[in-house]
């Protein structure tokens, strides 16, 4: 069911194609002192698996000790009141083979910090979901500030 303010449950192929229209989304893992943690991330879709750039810390540390990550990644225009969110669940790895790591790193975009030693991370999605608020026209508010005046020459 549908209607004002419902979310739209998105399939694997809509969601893969909502994530190929942005840059920049989130992965989750479980602390060692069992917080979550959620870093963003400059990321590009290989396929249907997530790829980013990490320098040794959490990231690497949680994609080698727990082998499994969580990536969000959405989109959202306020005024409109509508937008998008995808979240994957997948085991990550960290790439090693030479030819596969020059093949990512050169469609990895560039990375918003210097990340000095940093590796490429992989996600293969096992689960991947998104909702979507549809767009219901109608649905802007105006807010008056006060009468409006031509500026002063």
């Amino acid at each position: 069911m549908t209607g004002p303010g419902t979310p739209d449950v998105l399939d694997r192929a809509a969601c893969l194609r909502l994530l190929e229209t942005v840059v920049v989304g989130r992965v989750a893992w479980t602390g060692g002192d069992g917080r979550p943690v959620v870093l963003p991330v400059n990321f590009f879709l290989d396929g249907d698996a997530i790829v980013f750039r990490s320098a040794p810390g959490g990231k690497l540390e949680a994609t080698r000790t727990a082998g499994e990550l969580t990536f969000e990644a959405d989109d959202a225009e306020p005024a409109l009141r509508t937008g998008w969110s995808v979240l994957i669940h997948g085991s990550a790895e960290v790439v090693t083979e030479p030819g596969e790591i020059a093949r990512l790193a050169h469609r990895a975009p560039a990375s918003w910090l210097a990340l000095p030693g940093a590796s490429l991370v992989r996600i293969v999605p096992s689960e991947v979901t998104g909702r979507r608020l549809p767009l219901h026209l109608g649905g802007v508010t105006v807010v008056h500030q006060g009468p409006w005046r031509s500026p002063e020459p």
